[in-house]
């Protein structure tokens, strides 16, 4: 059995940013194999795959995010002890895989990881989240300068738990997501309905309710995060799509989980 497998979703990816990524990820000492599905038009990125340990998929189709992921993610229930969706706009200090790998050893009921992740600058992103309403996407999508709107955020992304200890949070987001693969085969892989955004919020809930979905924010990363759904209008719509998908999977006003797991999340850390 392998450690640890890493999957990275491709799409006219720039070669020098997820350069950067793999250079990050073959710091490691752990047995790995990296992943990358490529869901451009071409296979031109076939040029990453550096040795055995990387295997290059070429789709032949944009499946989305989930969708690739999970074609990584079935080999690496069957073959690794671990499993890391990473972006490929992310990347790290030597350590920081062995750091997380060693905190799940030692913490059997944890089946997901996220660490701290930053801007290249530094500045710390707020990506620990609690179960969605629709009222926190549509207000931070659209109206964020509605009075209220932004107090809402703050609750939404628990700004004010400091980031600074770990907490058990039901949404960690999905630029990095290192997940114990007894858990992923018990709970399942992403909703391949959802071509991208939002997937996170579903897979890490599921996670969030047989196992600890731990954010640790002794250990750092850093993520360009471009926000994209914000500046293209295509993505927009892909981000509202997986919404109305998430919402009628769990509920859109009447989600009682949600309300439960967010006031004991609430309480727990603010």
């Amino acid at each position: 059995m392998l450690d640890l497998t890493i999957s990275i979703v491709l799409y006219k990816s720039k070669i020098e940013t997820i350069t950067k990524t793999i250079d990050s990820v073959y710091k490691t000492t752990l047995n790995f194999k990296l992943y990358l599905i490529d869901n451009s038009p071409a296979d031109d990125l076939k040029i990453l795959s550096r040795d055995s340990r990387t295997e290059y998929i070429f789709c032949n189709a944009n499946l989305g995010c989930g969708k690739a992921h999970n074609i990584a993610m079935r080999k690496a229930i069957e073959e690794s002890g671990y499993h890391l969706v990473l972006n490929p706009d992310v990347y790290f200090d030597e350590g920081v895989l062995e750091g997380i790998f060693s905190y799940m050893e030692d913490h059997p009921k944890t089946g997901q990881v996220m660490p701290k992740i930053c801007y290249p600058d530094g500045e710390i992103q707020r990506l620990c989240k609690l179960l969605p309403a629709p009222a926190d996407l549509f207000l931070r999508r659209f109206f964020p300068w509605l009075p209220g709107a932004d107090e809402r955020n703050r609750k939404y992304e628990l700004r004010d738990s400091g980031y600074n200890k770990i907490m058990n949070i039901p949404y960690l987001t999905g630029c990095f997501m290192f997940f114990r693969t007894s858990a992923l085969k018990e709970v399942g892989l992403f909703d391949e309905r959802i071509f991208m955004y939002i997937e996170d919020a579903d897979i890490t809930r599921r996670m969030h309710q047989s196992y600890e979905t731990i954010f640790l924010p002794s250990i750092t990363v850093y993520h360009h995060y471009a926000k994209g759904s914000y500046k293209n209008f295509k993505l927009m719509l892909y981000n509202i799509h997986g919404a109305i998908i998430y919402f009628n999977k769990w509920g859109w006003i009447f989600d009682t989980e949600r309300g439960k797991i967010n006031r004991k999340v609430t309480e727990s850390y603010i």
